[in-house]
């Protein structure tokens, strides 16, 4: 009878009634918890762990796994903090879900920076509501995805979890992803709804301009910078998307790192932004001010530190957090400190649906994981992300039914790649380029292998095998690129040398380089093979944009893949024998070597040099002496087969007040087959009060049209999006000219029109 009272209770608890409002369900529980209580909520613990903790821990830490092992030890988790806790609170399963599911038997998707080359939203979004699906199904409530960081510089090993160097394309997909993942901003305000996780932005901010490119170096950036190009994303994620959680940075900024920064977690983020989430520290970060940036003496201040500044959960193991504790008795730190990061953390919860959702079952995980839907999701990523960076003479696509025999030669040609953040490089996961030219290719051409070199290793030896398969072909596909660290993390993986094929990792985090040319000798086997006179096509799978100038030159074809994702093999080779007409779009400028860094296309007026006399090899000249600053390949560049005309370029309006105006233009198919536009507009303000770039990227979008068909694209774009940060750090829109511009890239502009604006309309 007692028992029965006690549950009954419990029961009445208004936390545990989910009919009642959050805040009040949040008000409820915070009431009731102690200090300690409050403290554990506000820390991570290991999955493994948990079960045999007294505390009652916020968060529990990403499992690398198989499905079956993930489901078992979340469901153990829970059902602990449930029954045997004094509160019941359940903590939140993190996982990382960067390019899929981060577990064993997940799909895997491309990695960010070809989901970014995509240039297609809509497409990124139900990816990552199919992400979602598979990781609510083993339990999981929050990802510790995606990135809004910018490739602004190609030495950074990071780059390839990144989707772009422009803030406006970063923002816009990794917006489409969060409420892929999360859902619809105008529900997530309320509820995550079933089948969906919660998302973290990351890293909050300026992380991947590092000096000399080296991870987590400092970012030498000003505030102007800051707010305009790298604010933007996190922006764009918290304001549009409604993210329920940002990660802070491990770098620093004029001397303050992140998880310090109490104008990056309080200023801009909750008073300028008004986030409602909750801030997830990165792993270590916490400790990091005393340890690494020298700015705490010990763990206790280094907490004190960071919770003053934002901070409201630590991860990834209870370490500095509990000393707060003894902060707030000594009185360092006021308790409403501790209360209003355990309210964020709640309210995520509550909002969750955490003390209501049904445990993980595998009958769900085996319904819902590595779909037939989801696999043929990820090669239309694929299909949408690889980038045709040169067709000479017309050499794509090949025609199998013309080819007796062709060779696929290259480190990479014979086995999968698919970046950081994956559990495998097993090529039973996926299918490799080698495996997806015998397919398309069928039992009538003979296909010759020959891998040529490792990766990054100096042995030539493989060079002979690989040049008399292409002497006896018709064609040579030569697969050249880099491989990452695998389950995931700074020094969580298999360490360097270790990996299947004996290669040190090239990219990832951690993997940051001085030279962006293609490692070991893998040039030199392209030399080798164009020594042949074969018609030479070549296909990169990799993870930064790389100095590929030589090989500009020299090789007809050439195909930007990134790390594709398990279809990535087939995807590439429908591109390859005109199944699949390449549609992708450069997110990132190519340099023409790692001196020419930064090479962004938004640069400023003055960045090219006042002389414009560039050099070459041949002749010396000024900006620079041997060279030019241009780029190799430009931002929003790709090739395609078949041709785009644009037209008659308008604009609704005059620009004045607040008044948002149409821009448009006519977009015809005037090739012979049917194929993908990305319609890039981007303005220039011809005259300001402080320096802007001399173009910016404001709108896009994909479009599909058949041979002869027509469109007119059409975006509306609103005086404020015209806008800087003027000299007293105020964002305004200045009256003046602003030259309207259409392209197929950067560095192609089709269409332009100059248009006054007049805040006034006068």
């Amino acid at each position: 009878m007692c028992a029965l009272l006690l549950g009954g209770m419990a029961e009445a608890q208004p936390y545990k009634d989910p009919k009642l409002p959050v805040e009040e369900r949040v008000e409820d529980l915070l009431r009731r918890m102690t200090l300690e209580e409050k403290i554990d909520q506000m820390s991570m613990t290991s999955l493994w762990a948990y079960p045999r903790s007294e505390a009652s821990y916020g968060v529990c830490a990403s499992p690398f796994e198989s499905l079956e092992q993930i489901v078992g030890q979340s469901v153990e988790a829970k059902r602990h903090a449930r029954e045997n806790t004094r509160l019941g609170i359940p903590p939140i399963q993190i996982a990382e879900c960067l390019h899929g599911l981060l577990a064993y038997g997940a799909t895997i998707y491309p990695q960010a920076i070809a989901q970014g080359s995509t240039w297609n939203p809509e497409l990124i979004e139900r990816m990552a509501a199919a992400i979602a699906d598979e990781a609510s199904a083993v339990g999981v409530d929050q990802a510790l995805s995606p990135l809004f960081d910018l490739i602004r510089d190609a030495r950074y090993g990071r780059n390839e979890e990144c989707y772009a160097e422009d803030p406006y394309l970063t923002g816009t997909i990794g917006a489409a992803f969060v409420r892929g993942m999360q859902g619809a901003p105008d529900v997530t305000r309320q509820a995550i709804p079933a089948g969906k996780v919660m998302c973290t932005a990351k890293h909050f901010a300026g992380y991947s301009l590092p000096w000399a490119g080296i991870n987590l170096a400092p970012a030498s950036l000003g505030e102007r910078e800051l707010r305009s190009l790298w604010l933007e994303p996190f922006r764009m994620a918290v304001q549009e998307a409604n993210v329920y959680s940002v990660m802070p940075s491990y770098n620093e900024i004029d001397g303050v790192p992140a998880h310090a920064s109490r104008f990056l977690l309080t200023e801009v983020l909750r008073d300028e932004w008004d986030f409602q989430g909750y801030v997830f520290s990165d792993y270590g970060g916490v400790g990091q001010l005393a340890s690494f940036h020298k700015i705490a003496v010990d763990g206790t201040q280094a907490a004190e530190a960071a919770v003053s500044a934002g901070v409201d959960l630590e991860a990834a193991v209870p370490e500095n957090f509990i000393r707060l504790v003894e902060s707030v008795r000594a009185g360092r730190i006021p308790e409403e400190l501790i209360d209003r990061a355990v309210r964020r953390i709640l309210t995520a919860k509550f909002r969750a649906g955490l003390f209501e959702k049904p445990d993980a079952s595998m009958e769900e995980v085996r319904r819902r994981v590595h779909t037939a839907e989801h696999v043929a999701l990820a090669q239309r990523v694929a299909e949408e992300s690889i980038v045709l960076l040169q067709n000479d003479n017309g050499l794509l696509p090949l025609r199998a039914e013309t080819l007796r025999s062709i060779a696929v030669v290259g480190p990479n040609a014979d086995q999968v790649q698919y970046g950081d953040y994956s559990y495998t490089r097993d090529n039973e996961s996926g299918v490799t380029v080698l495996e997806g030219i015998r397919r398309s290719v069928g039992p009538d051409v003979e296909v010759r292998y020959a891998k040529g070199c490792s990766i990054s290793g100096l042995d030539r030896s493989g060079f002979a095998e690989a040049v008399a398969a292409a002497e006896q072909s018709d064609a040579v596909v030569v697969v050249l690129g880099g491989t990452s660290v695998i389950l995931s993390g700074l020094g969580w993986g298999r360490g360097p040398g270790e990996n299947e094929a004996g290669d040190p990792f090239t990219c990832g985090e951690g993997y940051d380089l001085t030279d962006i040319d293609p490692p070991g000798v893998q040039r030199d086997l392209v030399r080798a093979l164009v020594g042949t006179g074969k018609p030479i096509v070549l296909v990169l799978v990799h993870g930064r944009p790389w100095s590929i100038s030589w090989e500009k030159e020299h090789v007809p074809a050439i195909l930007e893949a990134w790390y594709p994702g398990e279809r990535g093999g087939a995807a590439v080779a429908d591109i390859l024998f005109g199944k699949v007409n390449p549609s992708g779009r450069l997110n990132a400028t190519f340099p023409q070597s790692v001196g020419h860094i930064p090479v962004a296309y938004d640069y400023k007026p003055s960045a090219k040099g006042i002389n414009r006399e560039p050099g070459t090899k041949e002749r010396a000249g000024r900006d620079y002496v041997f060279s030019s600053p241009a780029p190799l390949f430009p931002f929003g560049f790709g090739l395609s087969y078949t041709t785009f005309d644009y037209s008659d370029m308008r604009v609704s309006s005059p620009l004045f007040g607040d008044e948002p105006v149409e821009v448009s233009v006519e977009v015809k198919n005037t090739g012979e087959r049917s194929g993908k536009e990305v319609v890039q507009f981007y303005v220039r303000d011809a005259v300001s009060s402080v320096t802007t770039p001399v173009m910016a990227l404001k709108r896009f979008r994909k479009i599909e049209l058949q041979p002869g068909e027509s469109q007119r694209v059409v975006f509306t774009i609103s005086p404020r999006e015209l806008g800087l940060w003027n000299a007293r750090m105020d964002y305004v829109t200045e009256p003046g000219g602003f030259e309207f511009m259409f392209g197929k890239s950067a560095e192609e502009i089709v269409c332009r029109q100059t248009v006054e604006y007049a805040p006034s309309g006068k």
